[in-house]
């Protein structure tokens, strides 16, 4: 197996010395401005542009001296992109914020006035695209999903840049995505995303997935909620069954820093051999009413030490995650040239 040139330099870019994808995450869009609006006491549309890329430089500036890579949106990230530190390589992001509102089924969209080429050229080493999916979704609305990853794949691999393809899960019937019910599906979700888009015709170079579990309802752990839907031995063969031959590194979504933690920790637990983390929320979220309340300096103060607390505790649960160069059989990322 060999990797193109701008392929593995991609890769090689956003992973740390041991080849472990120690990334952070920082392209928010509608959700940043909504939870800034919210911590405010003020309307989403009186969050600025310029707030949206001050928030995104200061996590960018503080953070980056602690992580692999930054992941960055062209619409309120660029400037943070030039702020990173050397050590970080630069994902950037290439859909549009949201979903499709009009048609069912939480169909993507690409931002208008960007290209895989016109990314590369902003700096980008690697490029990412975020899907809504699930197995039990309609073969209709599916099909739009795998026709545009397709077309994504081509495009990445024309102009020579690795892809990351994030997908999301969700309820096609409209349940609530963090309660017991779609808890006992989520595995069926995660998994069976990662089988399908580890298909050759996607082009995917690295899938950034959810943990396939909510440790919430998983009876033993630290973040047990009190309502059983697996054990932690049922937990852990969940992880096991991530179905890929891709590189895979595993999405925050949302939830707090000491759980995310615990989550890594189970998958070390069960033996996965997982190639990094992507983190956003859990490691500055809760910077979001410092900034809101207090402005910049307090939010430079609050990432200097907690934002920093929380990625170091990210980092220490990768101590157990393979290279992403060990997905091909090897044992260095030279041997991919």
């Amino acid at each position: 197996m060999k990797l193109t040139p701008g392929k593995l330099r991609g890769l090689e870019a956003v992973s740390d010395e041991r080849g472990v994808i120690a990334a952070a995450a920082m392209d928010q869009r509608g959700s940043l401005s909504k939870a800034i609006a919210k911590a405010k006491g003020v309307s989403k549309a009186e969050v600025t542009s310029e707030m949206m890329a001050e928030f995104k430089a200061a996590v960018t500036r503080i953070l980056t001296p602690h992580a692999s890579a930054i992941l960055l949106d062209p619409e309120f990230g660029l400037d943070a992109a030039r702020q990173r530190a050397k050590n970080a390589g630069l994902l950037l992001a290439y859909e549009k914020t949201g979903y499709d509102l009009i048609r069912p089924g939480r169909i993507p969209e690409l931002l208008e006035h960007w290209s895989v080429y016109r990314l590369k050229q902003a700096g980008a080493d690697c490029l990412k695209v975020l899907i809504h999916y699930t197995p039990f979704e309609t073969d209709e609305v599916n099909d739009v999903k795998k026709a545009l990853v397709e077309r994504i794949g081509s495009e990445c691999t024309a102009n020579d840049i690795p892809f990351f393809l994030e997908f999301v899960g969700y309820d096609p019937k409209g349940g609530d995505e963090k309660g017991p019910e779609y808890a006992r599906i989520k595995p069926d979700v995660v998994n069976g995303s990662m089988e399908e888009f580890s298909k050759p015709q996607y082009g995917v170079d690295v899938l950034k997935v959810e943990i396939p579990v909510n440790l919430q309802y998983v009876e033993g752990t630290r973040s047990f909620k009190g309502a059983a839907v697996y054990s932690k031995e049922e937990a852990k063969e969940h992880y096991r069954r991530a179905a890929t031959n891709k590189p895979f590194i595993y999405l925050s979504a949302g939830v707090s820093n000491p759980q995310f933690s615990e989550s890594l920790e189970l998958a070390a637990e069960a033996g996965v051999k997982f190639n990094g983390v992507l983190c956003g929320r859990a490691t500055w979220a809760d910077g979001i009413p410092v900034y809101a309340r207090q402005g910049l300096k307090a939010l430079e103060d609050w990432l200097s030490d907690q934002g920093v607390q929380n990625i170091q505790s990210v980092n220490a649960t990768l101590k157990n995650a393979t290279p992403w160069f060990a997905a091909y059989g090897v044992e260095s990322a030279a041997a991919l040239a």
